[in-house]
């Protein structure tokens, strides 16, 4: 049954580790960009206005909402190392979840249903970035950065998406023409109305 140590559960796992989780994920391309030379780096955690920022961080008003990182270029600019940043994201979380698992084991972290709501995320994020498939909105998730990567020559950086929309692949573009038709259909439920 649902009650009110549930709901504190789930205002902790909404507020504090999904926030959390996205910005492993988001250090994972951070870290490995700024290894790879990429300027003008950033992460960006949640979505609406901005509130607060850090040099290389920016919180908005939605923390708990949405995350990314922006990098210029990398240099070498070659497959290997763009397939290395699509990883990235997945193996910074996958390392966090193997640290606290370990210090799960050892006893040292008190609050062992924190730390499994914890785990719980983090391989969610993993489970579903490394599904090969594109959002709604034609954006890959990295499992799909990285087949597109090495089945049609095709990488994605954040200052480069307006020049890749015009190499976009068959399944791409028929996602995002799906998405085209749904908001349409919707549209016009919303006009009968």
């Amino acid at each position: 049954m649902f009650d009110f140590l549930d709901l504190l559960r789930l205002l902790i796992s909404a507020f504090v580790i999904l926030p959390l989780v996205s910005l492993i994920r988001e250090s994972g391309y951070y870290l490995v960009a700024t290894l790879l030379g990429a300027k003008n780096k950033k992460i960006i955690i949640g979505c609406g206005p901005k509130l607060f920022s850090l040099p290389s961080i920016e919180v908005r008003r939605y923390f708990f909402m949405f995350s990314w990182c922006h990098y210029d270029d990398i240099r070498p600019d070659h497959k290997f190392w763009h397939a290395l940043i699509y990883a990235s994201p997945m193996l910074s979380n996958i390392l966090a979840a193997v640290m606290v698992n370990i210090m799960l084991g050892f006893g040292l972290l008190p609050g062992e249903t924190l730390w499994n709501t914890f785990l719980f995320y983090t391989f969610y994020f993993v489970l579903f970035d490394a599904l090969p498939v594109y959002m709604p909105d034609g954006q890959p998730t990295n499992g799909r950065a990285i087949w597109d990567l090495f089945r049609h020559d095709r990488w994605y950086t954040s200052d480069n998406r307006d020049r890749d929309e015009q190499r976009s692949t068959e399944e791409q573009k028929k996602t995002m023409e799906n998405r085209k038709r749904d908001e349409a259909e919707r549209g016009d439920v919303e006009a009968a109305r």
